[in-house]
C-alpha cells in the first residue's frame, strides 16, 4: 500500500497545536516551588535558613543531569543502529522526549504535585517528567523505523497519560515500592511498545528487511548511546530516593548489578556463537540488563552480592531472548520488535519487580533496623510482620496491573495510529531516513595522485599506431605526444585516448 508520506501540513500542525495548549495550559496551571521562586529569600528568613545550600537544587539536580543525558543521549544513540535510520532515531528521540517531559510534568502534576489550584514544580518534578518520558524512549524502540513523527507524538501523548495514572496507583494508592522504575519504566513500556508493534504489524515487511540491519559504523554510533546509559544508570536508579543511606545504596547496587550484567553477556553472546565471536547487538542492549532488573529493590537491602546475582542472571536471560526469543516472537507472535525491547526491557523488568517483592517480603528489623526498616517501607512495630508479607503482595499486584494498564493501553493507541492518514512509510520504504529527512548524499570526489607519488610513477608513454588509408599511393602515420606527467593538481584520466 502506498501512503503519502509528505508531512509538510499534517506536523507542523500538529507540534503547533500541542505547544500552544502546553503553553496556555502552563500558563493556567504551574507556578515555582518556594525553592525556585523569589520568595526564597522570606522563606529562608521565617524558617531560619542559614545557607542556599539547603535549597532541594544542589542535591538532585546532579542526578537530574545524569538522567536527562540517558534520555537524550543514550535513548537517542542507542537506536542508530540502522544503517539508514540514524537521523530520525536521534530526532525523533528528540522530539518525543521534548513534546513528552512537557505533558508528563502537567499530568504527573495534577496527580502528584498539585497544591492550592496550582501544579508546584521543582527540580523534584524534572527528575519525575524524564522518569515518565524514559518509558516512551523504550516503547518507541518497538516500533522505530516503522511510525512517522505524527505518530509518534500521538503514541507519546497517550502513554505519559497511561504511565501517569499507572505510576500514581502503584506508588500513592497500592504503596508499591519501585525506586528504579522496574514495573512502572521499564516493564510498562515495554508491553506497551510491543502491543502497540503488534496491533501495527506489517506482513510486507520483509521488503525493507535489508535496511533492517546494521553497518560498521551505525553499531559504533548506537555504542555511544549504550556506554552513556551504563555510566549514568546508578544516577537513574537513586535519583528519586530520599536523602542519605537510600539514595547511597541504590547507587551501589545499580553499579554492582550492571558490572555483573557485562561478564555474564560476553559469556553467553561468544558460547551461543558457533566461533566463539561476540554479537554487537548483545553488547549494546544486554549489558544494560542489569541496571533494569534491579530497579526495583535498588534502595533496599539487596546486598552488594544480591546485586551481582540479580546483574548476573539478567545479563544471561536478555542475551538469550535476543539470540532465541526475538525471532520466536515476529514469526510466531506477528511481533515485530526493532530495537528488541523485550529482552532489554520486559524480561529484566519482570525479574525486577520481582526481585523487589521478595526482598520486601522478606526483609525484617535485624536487616535494617528499627528506624531503618521504618524510614525505607514505613512500617514497623508489633504488626511489621503482617505488614511485610502485605508489601510483598503489593509488590507482585503492581505488576500484574502494570502488565494490565500497558496491555490494554497498547491495543487502544495501536488501532488510533493504524489509521491510514497518519503520513507512515509503506512497508517497502520502512527503516528511511529519506521519507522524513532531507538527505545530503555524499558526492564521489575526484582523486588525485600526490605530486612526489606522480613522479615516481609517470603515467606511460603511448606510442603512435600507423594509420592505413584506403589510397594506393601513399600511407598516414597519425604519431600521438607521449602523455604529459602528471601533477598534484590534475585528476586521474578514466581513460587513454588514442586518436
Amino acid at each position: 500500500m502506498a501512503w503519502n508520506t509528505n508531512l509538510r501540513v499534517r506536523l507542523p500542525v500538529t507540534c503547533l497545536i500541542l505547544q500552544v495548549a502546553m503553553v496556555v495550559l502552563f500558563g493556567v496551571f504551574v507556578r515555582y516551588d518556594i525553592q525556585a521562586d523569589a520568595h526564597w529569600w522570606l522563606e529562608k528568613k521565617l524558617k531560619n535558613i542559614s545557607s542556599n545550600i539547603e535549597n532541594d537544587f544542589y542535591y538532585r539536580y546532579p542526578s537530574f543531569q545524569d538522567v536527562h543525558a540517558m534520555v537524550f543521549v543514550g535513548f537517542g544513540f542507542l537506536m542508530t543502529f540502522l544503517q539508514r535510520y540514524g537521523f530520525s532515531a536521534v530526532g525523533f528521540n528528540f522530539l518525543l522526549a521534548a513534546f513528552g517531559i512537557q505533558w508528563a510534568l502537567l499530568m504527573q502534576g495534577w496527580f502528584r504535585f498539585y497544591e492550592g489550584g496550582h501544579i508546584i514544580l521543582s527540580v523534584k518534578n524534572i527528575i519525575e517528567a524524564d522518569f515518565c518520558v524514559a518509558s516512551t524512549c523504550v516503547a518507541f524502540g518497538a516500533v522505530l523505523g516503522k511510525i512517522s513523527p505524527v505518530q509518534l507524538l500521538i503514541m507519546t501523548f497517550f502513554q505519559v497519560t497511561l504511565f501517569t495514572v499507572n505510576e500514581y496507583i502503584l506508588l500513592n494508592l497500592i504503596e508499591a515500592k519501585d525506586a528504579g522504575g522496574s514495573m512502572t519504566i521499564h516493564t510498562f513500556g515495554a508491553y506497551f511498545g510491543l502491543t502497540v508493534t503488534w496491533i501495527l504489524y506489517r506482513k510486507n515487511l520483509e521488503q525493507s528487511k535489508q535496511r533492517q540491519s546494521s553497518v560498521y559504523h551505525s553499531d559504533l554510533f548506537a555504542m555511544i548511546g549504550t556506554l552513556f546509559l551504563w555510566i549514568y544508570w546508578p544516577s537513574f536508579n537513586s535519583a528519586s530516593s530520599s536523602h542519605g543511606d537510600t539514595q547511597h545504596r541504590a547507587a551501589l547496587n545499580t553499579y554492582l548489578s550492571l558490572a555483573a550484567s557485562v561478564l555474564t553477556t560476553v559469556a553467553v553472546s561468544s558460547i551461543i556463537h558457533k566461533k566463539g565471536k561476540l554479537d554487537m547487538v548483545h553488547i549494546q542492549n544486554a549489558t544494560l540488563a542489569g541496571g533494569v532488573g534491579v530497579g526495583t529493590a535498588a534502595e533496599m537491602m539487596l546486598t552488594p552480592y544480591g546485586a551481582l546475582i540479580v546483574g548476573f542472571f539478567c545479563g544471561i536471560f536478555s542475551t538469550l531472548g535476543f539470540a532465541y526469543l526475538s525471532p520466536f516472537l515476529e514469526s510466531r507472535l506477528r511481533i515485530q520488535d526493532t530495537c528488541g525491547i523485550h529482552n532489554l526491557h520486559g524480561i529484566p523488568g519482570i525479574i525486577g519487580s520481582i526481585v523487589g517483592a521478595v526482598t520486601a517480603a522478606y526483609s525484617s528489623p535485624d536487616v535494617y533496623g528499627e528506624p531503618g526498616i521504618v524510614h525505607t517501607f514505613g512500617f514497623g512495630g508489633s504488626k511489621a510482620d503482617e505488614t511485610r508479607k502485605m508489601q510483598g503482595s503489593s509488590q507482585i499486584f503492581g505488576l500484574l496491573l502494570t502488565l494490565a494498564m500497558a496491555l490494554v493501553g497498547g491495543i487502544i493507541v495501536g488501532l488510533i495510529l493504524k489509521l491510514p492518514f497518519w503520513g507512515q512509510a509503506a512497508d517497502e520504504n520502512c527503516f528511511e531516513d529519506t521519507i522524513y529527512w532531507e538527505i545530503h548524499e555524499e558526492v564521489n570526489s575526484v582523486v588525485y595522485i600526490p605530486e612526489d607519488l606522480a613522479q615516481k610513477h609517470p603515467a606511460p608513454v603511448v606510442h603512435s599506431i600507423p594509420l592505413v588509408l584506403p589510397t594506393p599511393s601513399a600511407s598516414l602515420v597519425a604519431p600521438v605526444p607521449p602523455t604529459p606527467p602528471v601533477s598534484l593538481a590534475t585528476p586521474i584520466p578514466s581513460a587513454s585516448l588514442i586518436p
